[in-house]
């Protein structure tokens, strides 16, 4: 896929590519586990046209770059499709960065999906070490500032001692082994976008956000990944500053967020293995040989 170097001059923002079409396309396409996998980059972006002038053309060359726009007021569509000729741009089906990601996910093509924010604040250059740690047998690639060879030059104190805090609960929940549970940065094989169970993209919009439609889609994927018992790989990364504008995120209402959806997974899994238990029971075992009716 050719990259520009260099911005060009934006007109006026053309229609969006169909989702409905695109997810047919990719039921179509199954992905696969090889050496060297076809890779989408999922990019939620809402009123992030300053960022996507620098960000698009520092990506590496790949299968598919799929900009999830989020009912943006500025030229976030026109500049994407002027700066990365062939990108793909949806316009997600509700509200929040969970839904932005989901309806990415559900459209994705490739072999492999690398979650990836617009701000600036991902290191393009890291990707190859995503797949690389999924091509070396992981299921899930998650990214940490707090491993040798991580950092951030964005997060605050507070921020970090809160993550500390959540990432030992998390790891006391689901018997995990995280060192940065906040951290969006994140690639997985594409064939496990079912076993993740995210809100359906075209489920009813309603007055209230549908729970995982949020910026609780991170740990939400996390704890379901973990409760899978799937193969994590942690890849060391830094965090760069977000280059322009100012963040969505909120100290205390997104960390109080988090903390819910900690406890309404591990709700959840707890759920599904009385469910599974109690049909244990009730389903009768059948004996070597003999036919049921």
């Amino acid at each position: 896929m050719t990259i520009t170097d260099s911005p060009r001059p934006v007109t006026d923002a053309p229609d969006f590519d169909d989702l409905a079409e695109l997810i047919s396309a990719a039921a179509r396409r199954h992905p696969r586990r090889r050496l060297e996998p076809d890779v989408t980059i999922v990019v939620p972006a809402k009123n992030e046209a300053d960022n996507l002038r620098e960000v698009l053309p520092e990506l590496p060359p790949v299968h598919e770059v799929l900009v999830v726009d989020g009912h943006s007021d500025d030229d976030t569509v026109a500049v994407a499709r002027a700066i990365h000729p062939g990108v793909r741009v949806v316009q997600q089906t509700r509200r929040g960065k969970g839904n932005a990601l989901a309806c990415g996910f559900a459209a994705a093509t490739g072999d492999v999906i690398v979650m990836f924010d617009a701000d600036g604040s991902a290191d393009p250059a890291e990707i190859p070490r995503f797949v690389d740690a999924l091509v070396g047998g992981a299921d899930f690639a998650k990214g940490t500032r707090f491993a040798p060879g991580g950092g951030s030059h964005d997060i605050t104190a507070l921020r970090a001692a809160g993550n500390s805090g959540l990432n030992r609960l998390s790891n006391t929940l689901f018997s995990g082994a995280f060192t940065d549970l906040c951290y969006g940065y994140n690639a997985f094989w594409r064939d496990l976008v079912p076993r993740l169970a995210l809100p359906p993209v075209f489920a009813r919009r309603g007055e209230n956000m549908v729970w995982g439609d949020g910026f609780e889609i991170e740990t939400v994927i996390n704890c379901r990944v973990a409760a899978l018992g799937l193969w994590i790989t942690e890849v060391p990364s830094v965090e760069r500053k977000r280059l322009y504008g100012e963040t969505n995120l909120r100290t205390f209402s997104d960390g109080g967020r988090v903390l819910r959806t900690l406890v309404a997974e591990w709700q959840r899994v707890g759920k599904q293995r009385r469910t599974h238990r109690f049909e244990a029971v009730r389903t009768p075992l059948t004996a070597p040989g003999e036919v049921t009716t």
